[in-house]
């Protein structure tokens, strides 16, 4: 590390080095909060806490705030696994969960309700509560949530006089029962009695007219559903908006979808969320069945915070398009909604599930139903960072960190506008324009760039230094210009203020920080391929440091790299992790920073017996609408090749063992006793079935995994890394190998 007496000419004298990139933003000095206008429930809780909302974010007992939302769905987990799933998303930085009520889960035969099992709402939102995570609750009555009819259950459906979805009074009337029943479960756990439930969402994806959500609003209230906030998808644009305060929109943006209706990688405008911009509303989501034909925010949009929901956590396969994330694609993705001047952060799935068991039928989503897509029978496990079973997946590390960002610097970034470059990329093809945006205050703030798109190499952006025109005058960094290496994505801060001191710029990405009243110590993580250097303000610096105020070359460590002393006598430290460190870092319930070990595994190999060979191949079956493959029928299974398999006697479930399968195929299912555990839609990644739920059962019965051939010519989207080698073979069924995977406690 070189220590550098005196501030860099191009920090101080604003001197661009010859042959520099200079790319550019004016950063406006931001107005004030709009407010006054939102139509709120009951915003304090009994502890006199409260929760509100201005035109730039959340508001906790008045002050901003960077609240972190995770979707995961209640009745699609066995309720004696909630508390331990829970508290995993709290220690990926989740403060709130949302959950989708699924009407067909709890009346799927008219009039028979079922709020037990892992179908109990509330006893769901206590242990939210008894955890310390907040709620958001879903209502419907659609949901969509690739679910059997959205949600709707068959007897509503099958109404051909109602109107359904609109001010239809019949249809109204069988949803106030619904609402009603709602109600029950969350008489006691909302916010305004000491419960956990902020917020509910009236219906999903909804376009129309806006009386219909107003209805639900109405409703909501009069069956006693008092909270803070009502909001609304704010997808697809509303040619006429919802009156003013009255829904707040939440958005959402993924970086591919299942939906699309091609078998092409990004289909579509899927590119656009990897890049910044001010649009709110991603027109891909539901393009399947929206068809939105207004491009754009609806109406007034910019008068409340850019709050979203469904921020693409992972992506299941249908059918017919095999999604198959890279992490890179979820975590890039969620930079650009960050950059992009996102206030609260809502993953869409942030823990994946199952299916429950219908009375009446299998309840996904299927082209039987009359739905865009076929989803499996069991499995949503979404690839979410922590999956059907729990497992934790690499988003997981990388959002836990970003999350630690946003619980200790997030206050100041929320209301802060973005702005975006001079020179700003041109379209789809446009693979050399720097893609990057500023969040301020005008004085303060982050550049934040992407140069990574999913199936698309981005090549490194040589010689780059970001000039900011600010209100005190141009602030050009770093100090000498730097590649932005391929594929790479960050935010780096400019006059950050630490415990006293002005940090003007860091090529390092700020993870959070701790203070015990004497030292304040903010950790840091490199960004790979830039030197990192750290560029303090001398006049806030006592006058011991004040001629060692720039440091270059700074080398990771867990130690601290930089240690100096305010003006005002403060301590600070500054700590350079590199990136495998960065992502083991966590925060303690006290505060204190540690480095999680790498989670032990162990594996052990299954025994397993060929049964059948695979039989002639399936015919491949068409939608009528879009002509798109369908999936198998349980009659096609009959020509599936078959395996028993013979799980270990003595199977230690404390350590939530994961029988792992490792294939080659179209579908592939595993059965107990003929009853259907899990189905899984071939996608290059593995099947995991989670044993804990199915001891002792599932080690004496008779275990079987079916597997249908995956056709050369099967018209489906595969991703490159995915799609196998047939060689001379027409199809491919091959079942690779088994194992145990324990997880140390």
């Amino acid at each position: 590390m070189k220590l550098i007496c005196f501030l860099a000419a191009t920090a101080l004298f604003n001197v661009v080095p010859l042959g520099a990139t200079e790319v550019t933003a004016t950063i406006p000095t931001p107005p004030s909060a709009e407010t006054g206008y939102f139509k709120l429930g009951s915003t304090k809780n009994p502890a006199g806490h409260e929760i509100s909302v201005n035109s730039r974010s959340l508001l906790f007992d008045g002050q901003p705030v960077f609240a972190v939302m995770g979707e995961f769905h209640y009745s699609r987990y066995p309720q004696a696994e909630w508390r331990e799933e829970l508290l995993k998303m709290k220690a990926g930085g989740v403060d709130i969960v949302a959950t989708y009520v699924f009407w067909i889960h709890h009346e799927e035969i008219k009039g028979q309700w079922d709020w037990s099992g892992q179908r109990d709402l509330k006893k769901f939102l206590q242990t939210c509560n008894d955890v310390g995570l907040k709620v958001v609750v879903r209502c419907g009555p659609w949901c969509h949530g690739e679910v059997r009819n959205g949600g709707l259950p068959d007897w509503v459906q099958v109404h051909k006089d109602w109107k359904l979805r609109s001010t239809d009074a019949d249809f109204l009337a069988a949803t106030k029962i619904l609402y009603g029943e709602i109600a029950k479960q969350l008489s006691g756990e909302l916010w305004k009695d000491g419960g956990p439930v902020i917020g509910i969402q009236v219906d999903n994806e909804y376009g129309g007219s806006p009386d219909y959500l107003m209805a639900l609003k109405k409703m909501a209230i009069a069956a006693g559903i008092d909270v803070p906030l009502y909001v609304k998808t704010g997808w697809p644009p509303m040619h006429k908006p919802v009156p003013l305060g009255e829904l707040l929109p939440l958005f959402g943006a993924y970086p591919d979808g299942f939906w699309s209706r091609g078998i092409k990688p990004m289909d579509g405008d899927n590119w656009r969320n990897f890049t910044f911009r001010i649009q709110r509303t991603d027109t891909g989501i539901g393009n399947d069945t929206l068809k939105a034909d207004q491009v754009g925010d609806t109406a007034g949009t910019e008068k409340y915070p850019y709050l979203t929901c469904e921020v693409g956590g992972g992506m299941p396969a249908s059918y017919h398009r095999r999604i198959n994330y890279d992490p890179r694609d979820v975590e890039a993705n969620v930079l650009t909604q960050l950059g992009g001047g996102s206030s609260l952060l809502g993953y869409y799935m942030y823990h994946g599930g199952q299916n429950p068991e219908g009375k009446l039928s299998t309840l996904q989503e299927s082209h039987a139903t009359g739905y865009a897509n076929d989803l499996p029978v069991k499995s949503y496990d979404f690839n979410a960072p922590l999956g059907e079973f729990g497992q934790i997946n690499p988003q997981y590390y990388w959002l836990r960190r970003l999350h630690l960002f946003l619980h200790d610097f997030g206050a100041a970034l929320a209301p802060m506008p973005v702005t975006l470059p001079v020179i700003k990329p041109t379209g789809s093809d446009d693979f050399s324009t720097l893609r990057w945006a500023a969040r301020s205050d005008g004085k303060s703030g982050y550049v934040f760039v992407n140069n990574y798109q999913r199936l698309q190499p981005l090549p490194p952006k040589s010689d780059v230094q970001f000039k900011l025109n600010l209100r005190g005058g141009e602030l050009i960094f770093p100090a000498q210009p730097v590649t932005i290496p391929a594929d790479t994505f960050f935010f780096w801060p400019f006059n950050l203020e630490l415990s006293g001191a002005k940090l003007i710029y860091a090529t390092a990405q700020p993870i959070c920080q701790t203070d015990d009243g004497k030292v304040c110590t903010v950790y840091f993580s490199e960004t790979t391929g830039v030197p990192a250097e750290f560029d303090f303000d001398p006049q806030t610096l006592s006058v011991r440091d004040s001629s060692q105020s720039v440091f270059n070359d700074v080398t990771p460590s867990r130690e601290a790299a930089i240690k100096l002393k305010t003006k005002s006598g403060s301590e600070l430290r500054i700590v350079l992790l590199n990136e495998v460190d960065s992502l083991a870092l966590q925060k303690t319930a006290d505060g204190k920073v540690i480095f999680e070990a790498k989670q032990k595994t162990s594996s052990a190999t299954v025994e397993t017996k060929l049964l059948q060979s695979a039989g002639p191949l399936c015919e491949i079956h068409f939608s009528a609408k879009d002509h798109l493959a369908i999936a198998p029928t349980d009659a096609d299974f009959t020509n599936a090749a078959i395996w028993q398999i013979h799980l270990p006697k003595k199977l230690d479930a404390r350590v939530n063992p994961l029988l792992r399968i490792h294939y080659v195929g179209d579908v592939a299912r595993l059965t107990l006793n003929g009853k259907l555990l899990d189905d899984n839609f071939y996608s290059g990644r593995t099947f995991d079935l989670g044993l804990k739920r199915y001891v002792p059962e599932i080690l004496k019965g008779d275990l079987r995994l079916e597997i249908l051939p995956l056709r050369k010519d099967a018209p489906l989207f595969l991703e490159p890394k995915a799609r196998p080698d047939f060689g001379t073979n027409e199809s491919l069924s091959t079942f690779e190998s088994a194992e145990i995977i324990r997880q140390s406690q």
